[in-house]
């Protein structure tokens, strides 16, 4: 996942040792620049990814991330783990639309609910044709009465 924002918080490195050796983390804070501004914090887990992400209060950043949870005492805690954090630049930020569906190949059934409406000219629609009503029951000799 990803979340673009300022950095509002950088706290203290934590540093502790276990089986495999010296370890350092840190936590920062992000907030986004949506209309309601949402804050998360996260975290950085490794001396070299502190270094080479060199995260700066104030900067622009772009953080990608996963999440995670676990037990403790019987109770659940979330985990949110940066594993790449990269300067952000809002003015070179470049807005791409989602891309549109592309038509069923030959054969297949399109997803569309509705193939798409046939413009008609003038000349093909009847001068006084009446509406045909969709509730009406068909002609024949069907029985099922759903309109599908």
């Amino acid at each position: 996942m990803d979340i673009q924002g300022k950095i509002l918080v950088a706290l203290p490195p934590r540093n502790g040792e276990s089986a495999r050796g010296p370890w350092t983390a840190q936590d920062f804070v992000v907030e986004t620049h949506d209309s309601y501004p949402k804050k998360m914090v996260f975290t950085v887990f490794g001396a070299d990814r502190l270094q080479r992400f060199n995260i700066q209060v104030g900067q622009e950043v772009l953080v990608s991330f996963d999440i995670d949870a676990h037990e403790y005492q019987g109770r659940w805690y979330n985990s949110i783990r940066a594993y790449d954090v990269r300067p952000f630049d809002p003015a070179n930020a470049v807005n791409v639309p989602p891309a549109a569906p592309f038509p069923p190949a030959q054969g297949q059934v399109s997803a569309e609910p509705f193939p798409p409406a046939q413009p008609q000219s003038p000349a093909q629609q009847p001068a006084n044709a009446p509406a045909q009503d969709p509730f009406a029951q068909p002609q024949g000799d069907s029985v099922d009465d759903l309109p599908f």
